[in-house]
């Protein structure tokens, strides 16, 4: 027989003792970029709010009091980026539908270029 220490217990078992260490850094890697990741997303996400205060409060208040979620919970957080993000959608499609209107009332038809490029100027303008 051979004596059994450490070194040989970890080969006679087939583990190497480096390997658990490669797989915990591996795990923090990935843990601290998600949270880079979230933490980037909600920066956008507030910045994007910040732009428009009273917004921003009706969507803190529809998520934590109309749906009564935690305000210190993912839930919560999720819920207010989804509905900035629901809200910033429909913004755009009044804003096009708006522009499609302002370009017929020019006599512009729609479906031919004139009006498509209208629409898209009109669009992209301040």
């Amino acid at each position: 027989m051979f004596p059994l220490d450490p070194s040989n217990i970890a080969v006679s078992q087939g583990c190497d003792p480096s390997a658990r260490f490669g797989r915990r850094t591996r795990a923090s890697a990935l843990i601290i970029a998600a949270a880079a990741v979230a933490l980037l997303a909600s920066a956008q996400a507030f910045a994007r709010a910040a732009e428009n205060p009273p917004r921003m409060a009706q969507e803190h208040h529809s998520c934590a009091v109309v749906l009564g979620l935690d305000p210190s919970g993912d839930t919560y957080d999720t819920c207010v980026r989804s509905l900035d993000r629901s809200l910033s959608e429909w913004d755009q499609t009044r804003l096009v539908e708006s522009n499609r209107g302002a370009c017929a009332q020019k006599g512009l038809e729609p479906g031919t270029p004139a009006f498509a490029m209208c629409v898209v100027n009109a669009t992209q303008s301040p």
